[in-house]
């Protein structure tokens, strides 16, 4: 395989005015987008960007993010993805990290590049959206010629996304044309692929893995119509996808949940949407049953990392457990391990019951894979502690296990479920609670819109489990009623000892709650 944009060759040759980005009413066809990313990347090389250099890309979901991030490939450079969230501060780890030699974003966020300049290899700013100072505007940066894709091994890395680090320092991961190409094939091809006709939901953000790989990279290479969203708004995607008849919808728990709990939803109209996915973070079962009570498609659930590009398990249409994060991917290896590294036996049958001892059935879940990362960057002590290599008896190479540091279990089916974090376990009076299980109950109540449950320090107990919820609208709800209701089914160790009702769960722009901040709350 030569540099991974050169797939989308055979589908501008095969169909040069089938549309390959949709935005705000404005279309841009297979062959106008292969020009712009070839223009990019001769501009880049003009620049005195070179094959291996770092490419920060500090944008929203818009066509320039797309053109950039091909147009980086094809010059042979590595794409550094960033937040545009983000301040100075944070991009100033991700720059100087990488090592970045060009940047491109948003004009009215040049100035927090250039606050942080000085401190990297940055010599390069561009700029979408308008002039800025200091900064090349994004179309007068594109070049008269354009560039021929760069030559790449399988193994040359080609992006460098960040942890989202929720519990320590960023880290570099280090994506090869190899896991990329893998992923966009791989992962679509568990709901019957991506046709030509497709059109996609490009809402999940593009500097995540997931919406970079799973949304815009499959899309293209399959030759579909790609249509990103700045910024999610649940009226605005829903009155999306009625205007333009999108077929595919990945998206994350949160945004399934603004979906079932948005006032009008019952009045659009998804009936061109043949598949609905969710990842980046934990389905309640109650939000996939209320959102399959509202619209056709089943919303099925998957699993993955920024490590492992993302997707390693997923349920199949025609083959799918709700509770499970379904069956490892086509090449895929996973399992479920001890401390010891020794295998855990599956379950029958899963979700197992509350008679179900967790502890006997759960380990964490590591996996092996071509789209698992080459390593993390310019972090050897992070790399030793990622992978465990395992002899494959007479085999010269053994299996490289990345350790994912996520509990669950497996059962005899192949399906694989999700118990929590490991690092979000809570140990209360000697007993294991596994937030999740908690979190479930709590969303089924009907007065809850959201909840988090987290295990805060206490001196008898060791921690005490503690609930956030946000409340439906007009319900008067107390916390006395949502300890009693948890108190009536579930153990009484597991019971949240205290209730906290929050506006909203503090959540990163992919959904996932941030915990450390509530169990810093006062």
């Amino acid at each position: 395989m030569a540099n991974l944009v050169t797939d989308i060759e055979e589908t501008v040759a095969a169909s040069p005015d089938a549309t390959a980005i949709g935005y705000d009413g404005q279309k841009i066809t297979y062959e106008e987008f292969w020009i712009q990313t070839g223009q990019f990347a001769q501009a880049l090389a003009d620049a005195g960007v070179e094959p291996g250099d770092r490419v920060g890309v500090y944008l929203p979901n818009l066509p320039q993010y797309v053109i950039a991030f091909h147009g980086i490939l094809r010059a042979g450079g590595i794409v550094v993805p960033m937040n545009p969230q983000y301040k100075s501060r944070e991009i100033k780890h991700l720059l100087g990290d990488s090592s970045a030699v060009a940047v491109v974003t948003l004009a009215d966020l040049v100035p927090q590049v250039q606050e942080v300049q000085d401190d990297t290899d940055v010599h390069t700013i561009i700029s979408v959206g308008g002039d800025a100072e200091g900064a090349t505007e994004f179309g007068a940066f594109l070049a008269d010629d354009t560039l021929e894709p760069v030559d790449r091994d399988d193994d040359d890395v080609a992006c460098q996304p960040y942890t989202s680090g929720t519990t320590g320092t960023p880290k570099g991961v280090l994506l090869t044309h190899r896991n990329l190409a893998f992923e966009a094939r791989a992962s679509p091809a568990v709901h019957d692929g991506i046709r030509a006709d497709d059109k996609m939901l490009g809402v999940l953000p593009l500097f995540h893995i997931y919406g970079m790989t799973v949304t815009m990279l499959a899309t293209l290479y399959e030759g579909g119509s790609f249509w990103p969203m700045a910024e999610w708004d649940a009226s605005a995607a829903l009155e999306l996808i009625e205007s333009e008849e999108l077929t595919i919808v990945h998206g994350v728990p949160a945004m399934y949940n603004d979906v079932v709990n948005h006032p009008d939803a019952d009045d659009y109209d998804l009936g061109t949407v043949r598949f609905a996915n969710a990842g980046g973070s934990s389905l309640p079962l109650e939000v996939m049953r209320r959102f399959e009570e509202l619209f056709e498609p089943r919303l099925l659930e998957g699993y993955g990392l920024t490590e492992t590009a993302p997707v390693t398990h997923a349920n199949r249409p025609d083959d799918r457990r709700p509770g499970s994060i379904g069956k490892p991917l086509p090449g895929v290896e996973s399992k479920v391990a001890d401390h010891n590294f020794e295998e855990v036996a599956p379950v029958p049958e899963g979700p197992v019951d509350d008679e179900t001892e967790l502890d006997e059935v759960v380990g964490e879940i590591v996996i092996s894979g071509p789209n698992v990362m080459k390593q993390y960057y310019n972090r050897p002590e992070a790399n030793q502690e990622a992978f465990t290599d395992e002899e494959d008896g007479e085999a010269q190479d053994g299996t490289r296990w990345f350790h994912t540091g996520d509990l669950g279990y497996y059962d005899e089916d192949g399906f694989f479920y999700i118990v929590d974090r490991e690092k979000h376990m809570i140990v209360s009076g000697g007993y294991n609670i596994y937030p999740r299980e908690v979190e479930e109950l709590l969303f089924e109540h009907p007065d809850v819109a959201d909840a988090a449950v987290v295990g805060v320090p206490d001196e008898r107990r060791g921690e005490t489990v503690t609930a956030f919820v946000v409340k439906q609208p007009d319900s008067d709800v107390t916390a006395e009623g949502l300890k009693q209701y948890c108190l009536d089914n579930l153990a009484e160790y597991k019971h949240p000892r205290e209730v906290n009702f929050v506006d909203e769960l503090p959540r990163t722009t992919t959904g996932k709650v941030q915990k450390f901040e509530l169990e810093d709350f006062e």
